[in-house]
């Protein structure tokens, strides 16, 4: 009896852990493209706080690099977006992009 509530605990919490751990990872930012420039990979958005930069306070808009620049024909001007951002070989760069539904 005392195994069985020791493995009910430890289940519990092992699940507390792995859905919190969710949680704290989607680091997805909306935005709005107000620029694409396709010949250097780069995009410009206005943006909300970007927590995975510790950018938690404040919206800006701001330059991209784009780690794949393919991702940049998924959008044009205008459209609102939901990405992902990080460093990259010390750059701040969006490594996923899609529209806002």
């Amino acid at each position: 009896m005392k195994i069985n509530r020791y493995v009910a605990i430890l289940t519990v919490g092992w699940l507390a852990m792995v859905s919190s751990a969710g949680f704290t990872q989607d680091g997805a930012v909306r935005g709005e493209v107000k620029k694409i420039d396709m010949a250097v990979g780069k995009i410009t958005l206005k943006h909300g706080p970007i927590k995975s930069l510790d950018m938690d306070d404040e919206s800006m808009t701001m330059v991209f690099r784009v780690s794949d620049p393919a991702m940049l024909k998924s959008v044009k001007v205008g459209d609102k977006v939901r990405f992902d951002a990080g460093r990259v070989n010390g750059q701040i760069t969006v490594t996923s992009i899609q529209k806002s539904k």
